[in-house]
């Protein structure tokens, strides 16, 4: 077996010895706790740790394990809020999105975007606000829209419905693999010194005269009994759905503030759904979503619904099904999509800031920093594409706050961990691991290898973090992951040190995980 790295690189995320890092996390008073290791959290860390800032990050569960491993995977400027004028969102989004392929370009595949017209009129006033959002975005010339006539539509897309269209705008966003983009914040937050403690949730605020001063953390793996105490300067609460429950630890009588939204797509086979762009479509109550090929399979996204809970796994309902396929069927021709058809899915949930009276679609994607009785920063709201420069607004104050000199921030220049690559042609291997591909191949690059990688550089502990978030197999793989599901626990097992019991525990979890996610299918299949 070739080694994978040099032992103990500052980047590497090994959770093989958790009381050695609980240890760690009661060995200072940090100058910022997060509590939250989605995108935004692992964002702020990543910020702040390259400014020179102590900084630890808490996740109640895996990197990733919420909303930033089940959005839409898309990093766009979001041209559709032009529509609702929030012009300062769209400039923000457009500019980022360049920054994103600058700093993390195996995470960032850039796609056609196809909007099928069907006037000239419409054609015009869609052209119309390609021209300011290219404007405001500073979009590069390569990257502006073009028009096809009906001939170039059917040429090029030919499952495309054409009948009653007069052709086509294409325009160029990218795709993202949310939760390693996730992960490669939190490496690169560790390669500056950050502690990134996963599996600990946060369980209790400590507070003297008034102000919180640290964050009591638990371990959450089976059968473990760790606790750490961490001692912060400034907590932020960036928990994505879970604010307001986070929230709640420093005052339990703090109201509410998040609406929740869930979002679902279906995956089916590429070859039943062969596109060559991301293709817009049209609901049934006018909303605009998506079909997306991506490698073996086409994805289709996303529902827009108030979801009272914050389930870890919201669930994918019939109507759910019903309305994505129903859009889809509409937009291309040939046997109608069916449900028996999806081999996968997806939901998550959108942790929105509360506006009375207004429709899920309707609610705005900014972002706010609010400031708790006891001085927890809460960074509510906010989309995927932005989250680089949300951070460096919540790090801003905290230096300002703490009245500290610190670093500029040079997040937008510095390549995130994988991300010093130069893709001339992409594949999977580059797509997941970047200018580390080389090593993960040369150490066999078979299944057991992506394992290693998983354990030893990135985190993973679990066989679900492996499955849906460091692959992400589960969602993307024709059968959904299940064929390397046993090779792969064995060898994290291995690892991990895992008694006979804990593996076939493992196994068990994701099983029944893929028969939760996919019985509304099964139970479709026709019967003679």
């Amino acid at each position: 077996m070739v080694s994978l790295s040099p032992v103990g690189r500052p980047q590497d995320l090994d959770n093989r010895h958790r009381a050695a890092l609980f240890a760690r996390a009661e060995e200072q008073i940090f100058d910022i706790v997060v509590v939250g290791g989605g995108i935004t959290g692992a964002g702020i860390a990543r910020s702040a740790a390259s400014r020179g800032l102590s900084v630890a990050l808490v996740e109640a569960q895996d990197l990733a394990s919420g909303t930033s491993s089940r959005s839409s995977k898309m990093i766009h400027g979001g041209v559709r809020y032009l529509a609702q004028g929030d012009l300062g969102l769209v400039r923000e989004a457009a500019q980022e999105r360049q920054v994103l392929r600058r700093v993390a370009p195996h995470l960032t595949r850039r796609i056609g975007f196809l909007l099928p017209t069907r006037s000239a009129a419409g054609q015009a006033k869609f052209r119309s606000a390609m021209w300011t959002f290219e404007k405001l975005g500073k979009v590069p010339n390569e990257d502006h829209h073009e028009v096809w006539s009906i001939d170039d539509l059917h040429q090029q897309e030919p499952l495309a419905a054409i009948e009653g269209s007069n052709g086509a705008v294409r325009y160029f966003e990218f795709v993202t693999d949310d939760a390693r983009l996730t992960l490669a914040n939190a490496r690169s937050a560790a390669r500056d010194g950050a502690l990134i403690l996963t599996y600990a949730p946060a369980v209790e605020f400590l507070q003297e005269n008034g102000r919180v001063t640290g964050v009591r953390v638990k371990g959450a793996l089976p059968q473990e009994s760790l606790a750490a105490t961490l001692r912060a300067r400034v907590v932020i609460n960036a928990a994505g759905p879970w604010v307001d429950a986070v929230r709640a630890l420093e005052d339990p009588a703090q109201a509410p503030r998040l609406t929740l939204t869930k979002g679902i797509h279906l995956v089916v086979p590429h070859e039943r759904l062969p596109l060559n762009n991301t293709v817009l479509m049209t609901t049934t109550d006018k909303r605009s979503v998506f079909a997306v090929p991506r490698g073996a399979v086409t994805y289709l996204g996303t529902t827009d619904t108030f979801y009272a809970e914050n389930n870890r796994w919201p669930e994918v309902t019939a109507e759910d099904v019903d309305y994505l396929l129903a859009a889809a069927n509409r937009s291309f021709t040939g046997p109608p999509l069916v449900p028996h058809e999806v081999i996968g899915s997806w939901a998550g949930l959108r942790p929105l800031i509360a506006e009375a009276g207004k429709k899920p679609s309707e609610i705005s994607r900014r972002n706010e920093l609010w400031t708790g009785p006891g001085g927890v920063l809460t960074m509510a709201g906010g989309k995927l594409t932005a989250y680089r420069s949300m951070a460096e607004r919540v790090v801003d104050q905290v230096v300002e706050t703490l009245g500290v000199t610190a670093r500029p921030d040079d997040t937008d220049q510095q390549p995130l961990v994988g991300g010093d690559v130069a893709i001339a042609e992409r594949n999977r291997w580059l797509d997941l691991y970047g200018d580390e591909a080389a090593a993960v191949l040369n150490d066999g690059g078979d299944v057991a290898a992506e394992v290693r990688q998983a354990v030893l550089r990135e985190g993973a502990v679990r066989l679900e973090d492996f499955w849906v978030r460091r692959v992400p197999r589960a969602f993307f793989a024709l059968d959904g992951g299940q064929s390397i599901l046993a090779s792969a626990a064995a060898e994290m097992g291995r690892l991990l040190g895992w008694s006979g019991e804990r593996l076939d525990q493992e196994l068990a979890t994701c099983l029944q995980r893929h028969t939760a996610d996919h019985a509304l299918f099964t139970d479709s299949l026709p019967t003679d």
